[in-house]
């Protein structure tokens, strides 16, 4: 704790703490960097040991699909963590255009796209994006052309905590389409837990429920 007579000491330019998106801060981009790693790799890991069919079906009443996520949040990553900091993928797809994106062409796999394209596109550009964090600083500037303009002159590390918002979000958003094809993907996080106790779980969650039906 600091005392009166420590305080009276400190020479009158020494610096302030580090905060979250101090770039001075040791290690604060690969801090940030490494929780984005596990988000991605969650999102990814929701369509292991599905069929081509399942990640890419509707699972929404808006047609949300894993295969589509993936895909989105590869476009997001493009833009944040590339583009709108001087530095755009090399050889994006066909569909990174404004007029595919206002289409929302990001949003689910074409036929023709197969599952090894999204995911190595997915791949391809995290790689590039951690590429660019550990090239620049987190007090470089960027810009997004897609928000409003009062707003879209920002930083490197303000959109790199921004995406790791909405990929954490995404990831979340896969778990559950996951566990609806898959209601065993959930179950197996709690392995002390078995499936008779699950349903009697579920049942019990449901009677709450079903008590406020109007």
């Amino acid at each position: 704790m600091e005392t009166p007579e420590s305080a009276e000491t400190a020479p009158p330019d020494a610096a302030p703490p580090a905060h979250a998106l101090d770039p001075r801060a040791p290690d604060q981009a690969e801090l940030l960097l490494r929780y984005l790693q596990r988000a991605r790799e969650s999102l990814l890991g929701s369509l292991d040991g599905l069929s081509d069919h399942d990640v890419r079906r509707p699972m929404t009443p808006t047609g949300t699909s894993l295969l589509g996520l993936v895909k989105h949040v590869a476009g997001v990553e493009m833009g944040y963590l590339g583009a709108c900091v001087g530095r755009p993928l090399p050889d994006p797809p066909a569909w990174d255009d404004d007029a595919a994106y206002d289409a929302g062409a990001d949003m689910w796999a074409t036929a023709e796209e197969s599952r090894e394209e999204v995911e190595g596109l997915y791949r391809r550009t995290w790689a590039h994006a951690d590429a660019t964090v550990r090239t620049l600083r987190l007090d470089a500037p960027a810009e997004v052309p897609w928000w409003p303009e009062d707003r879209r002159r920002t930083t490197l590390g303000w959109l790199l905590v921004h995406h790791l918002d909405e990929t954490a979000h995404h990831a979340g958003h896969a778990d559950v389409l996951r566990e609806s094809l898959d209601p065993r993907s959930g179950r197996v996080k709690d392995p002390g837990r078995d499936d008779a106790w699950w349903e009697a779980h579920v049942a019990e969650v449901q009677a709450a429920a079903d008590a406020h039906r109007g």
